[in-house]
């Protein structure tokens, strides 16, 4: 999945995280937003476009760093989902 590996290395610099150590944590949470917005949100997701893979990075993110809060995603990161959502993805490939 060139989608996770990209983003899992914006991630960790976002994060400020430099070893591998939690890497199965942050691949999983990248894998399970990707899966999310392609089957629940029906969005088609192309790895070449910068605006998905730093949507995915940055809503990666926020969970990482929001794993124990009951607060809703920022409207921001809603925004963001929704021109996606109302622009159809975008490219016709699968990641």
């Amino acid at each position: 999945m060139i989608m996770v590996e990209k983003a899992i290395g914006l991630l960790k610099a976002r994060l400020g995280i430099s070893s591998s150590v939690r890497d199965e944590y942050l691949e999983g949470i990248i894998k399970g937003i990707t899966t999310e917005l392609k089957e629940e949100k029906g969005l088609v997701l192309d790895s070449a476009n910068s605006y998905h893979l730093m949507f995915v990075v940055d809503l990666s993110s926020w969970r990482y760093l929001n794993r124990d809060s009951a607060d809703g995603m920022p409207r921001h990161l809603q925004f963001r989902l929704h021109n996606l959502i109302i622009h159809g993805g975008g490219s016709s490939e699968n990641v």
